[in-house]
């Protein structure tokens, strides 16, 4: 029987402020802020941008973390060493229905879910601030950086985390029905399944019940959903248990750090603006910052700052201590600011601004494409040659016979390019203590001779960190492969010979 309390993120309305009487949160309660131009810029705006991702992701080939989960994720397990297993699922299921590793292929579940992100995104405002509202949020979704061009189309965890975390968010202010608790307790568990980050949204949320509505708690539909999320999520604790739980301490421990960077939560704050777009950023912490200030009162906007704050001041906290955090770590803060964004825009419609960031996404990326495919710059260490596939490389290996023994490479990213360039056959090991999740691969076997290939690693360095991993090394000329914009590019191919052991994992 469904249940027919009324939406209880929606019973309070923001208290009055100023001398005007309304805070500008209340402007959802102006019909005139509310109405919107109905669905057709929606689906325009999500036909548009999913079209402009598929065209990039012929343009542009696979990363370096995106090579490595494709290669390293070919087979399936209920967990891996970096992250939590859904993206690799996506990227291996694909892969297997469609029968082909393709840049485009691969990353096309990530380039629908954002499809689908960007509905809920706009569903999640509409609900609290109303269409035009939702709309604007909508549109800045897709134009900010971080959000619209890595996690919209990459093969990377971050995609079906955030669309699992919208899922959620929207859920929770539909009403307290049990049906949406369910569905809050599975998109909460779909996003732990993507990334551990995760659980940082999941706190606020119930940070904002404790703080708002505690009786809501008393209730066994929370608890429901809590038991959802976990079964969800056990298979990353099943496969845990079953390695030493690794996975967890590899994470745990990156961000870890040893001095004290007075400037380190600032430089964080500064480059998350700058993955962001500085003039989305600003909007936006001032927006969460009025929210902070309504508190509980303005519930719509205290349940968004409470989803957000999490990520955001604690990756800022940690860079106290580490200089190792990555700007992107905090985008799931980031992501429920989007509506108090979209709610701020409403009142002021600023299309040229629209207009003028579209325009300069535009000949970023139209650089982007000229610098990887035509490399009309050559440079000594060139970026570009990471975001084009290797994949001509096997041809070259097969003509010279290079084929019949196992390949290495002396690092993870190198082995996952490697691997993921002669599509799984013959077997990639990487030699190195850092081999991430190939750690599980197939072990090599003392005696063997192993062809290492080196894209960046002199002979010296070569031999200095293996002479005492094989009985003897030998130097081949290197492979020469074309790539675009880049012929005859040199691998370093060097043979050991029987190998004595590989380097301990760490």
């Amino acid at each position: 029987m469904v249940e027919t309390v009324p939406n209880p993120l929606l019973l309070q309305s923001p208290k009055s402020i100023g001398s005007r009487g309304r805070c500008p949160s209340c402007r959802r309660r102006d019909p005139r802020a509310t109405r919107g131009p109905g669905a057709a810029p929606l689906a325009l705006l999500i036909f548009a941008s999913t079209a402009i991702r598929l065209a990039l992701s012929h343009a542009i080939g696979l990363g370096i973390d995106e090579s490595y989960m494709v290669a390293a994720g070919r087979v399936m397990r209920l967990g891996y060493f970096d992250h939590p297993p859904l993206a690799w699922w996506l990227s291996s299921g694909i892969a297997h229905l469609a029968g082909s590793e393709a840049a485009w292929v691969v990353r096309l579940p990530f380039i629908l879910l954002f499809a689908l992100s960007t509905w809920l995104m706009y569903r999640l405002t509409a609900t609290l601030y109303g269409q035009r509202a939702a709309l604007w949020a909508a549109l800045a979704f897709n134009l900010s950086p971080v959000f619209g061009l890595s996690s919209a189309s990459w093969v990377l965890p971050d995609g079906p985390l955030i669309c699992a975390l919208l899922g959620m968010a929207l859920c929770l202010v539909q009403g307290p029905a049990s049906r949406w608790w369910l569905g809050a307790g599975l998109c909460a568990g779909l996003a732990m399944l993507s990334k551990y980050t995760a659980v940082l949204p999941i706190a606020g949320m119930l940070v904002f019940f404790v703080t708002t509505q505690p009786r809501q708690l008393a209730r066994p539909h929370p608890w429901l959903a809590v038991l959802v999320a976990l079964l969800v999520f056990s298979p990353v604790l099943i496969w845990n248990a079953q390695n030493g739980w690794i996975s967890f301490a590899f994470q745990g421990g990156r961000a870890g750090g040893a001095r004290l960077n007075l400037l380190g939560p600032l430089t964080a704050l500064g480059g998350e603006a700058l993955f962001v777009l500085p003039w989305i950023w600003l909007p936006m912490m001032a927006a969460l910052i009025a929210a902070l200030r309504r508190g509980p009162a303005d519930q719509p906007g205290w349940l968004l700052s409470c989803l957000a704050l999490g990520p955001i001041a604690l990756f800022a906290v940690l860079a106290l201590a580490s200089p190792r955090i990555l700007f992107h770590w905090a985008a799931p803060g980031y992501l429920f600011l989007f509506p108090l964004l979209g709610n701020w825009l409403a009142a002021r419609t600023p299309r040229r601004t629209a207009w003028a960031t579209a325009a300069l996404l535009g000949t970023v990326i139209l650089a982007a494409i000229t610098v990887v495919r035509l490399n009309p710059w050559p440079l000594r260490n060139d970026p570009g040659l990471q975001a084009l596939d290797w994949t001509p490389l096997r041809d070259v290996l097969a003509n010279r016979g290079l084929l019949n023994q196992p390949i290495a490479a002396p690092n993870w990213s190198d082995t996952g390019k490697l691997d993921y360039a002669l599509g799984g056959h013959p077997i990639v090991l990487c030699l190195n203590p850092d081999a991430r999740q190939y750690l599980f691969a197939a072990a090599p076997v003392p005696g063997q001779d192993i062809l290492i290939i080196a894209p960046r690693q002199s002979e010296a360095r070569i031999r200095a960190d293996y002479a005492a991993s094989f009985a003897s090394i030998e130097a081949l000329p290197p492979a020469l492969v074309d790539l675009p914009g880049r012929p005859q590019v040199p691998f370093g191919l060097y043979l050991g010979h029987r190998l004595i052991s590989p380097p301990t994992p760490r």
